[in-house]
């Protein structure tokens, strides 16, 4: 129905959205918001200059976990969900 495509999440809503996405990925792995947020913004100029992304939406998420060699020391793993609209062929390579 139309009239429901009126609550989809668009502007603010969208920007909203993200930074609590932020938020939560920095409290659960001990790291500033800043930081995700810096590090978000530096790997969508770094990755535009060889592909057209969806910056808007961008995902960043930081999980914490143990360490695999058997030590209790805890590690942060990074996830990336980067939508990419097109990769021009500009003979970069």
């Amino acid at each position: 129905m139309a009239w429901f495509g009126r609550f989809d999440m668009r502007g603010s809503g969208r920007t909203a959205s993200s930074r609590l996405r932020l938020i939560l990925a920095s409290d659960q792995a001990d790291c500033p918001s800043e930081l995700i947020q810096s590090l978000r913004e530096d790997m969508i100029g770094v990755i535009s200059r060889y592909m057209e992304v969806e910056k808007d939406q961008v995902q960043l998420r930081m999980e914490p976990r143990l360490s695999e060699t058997g030590t209790s020391r805890r590690l942060a793993v990074l996830y990336a969900n980067i939508p990419v609209r097109s990769i021009p062929n500009k003979g970069i390579y």
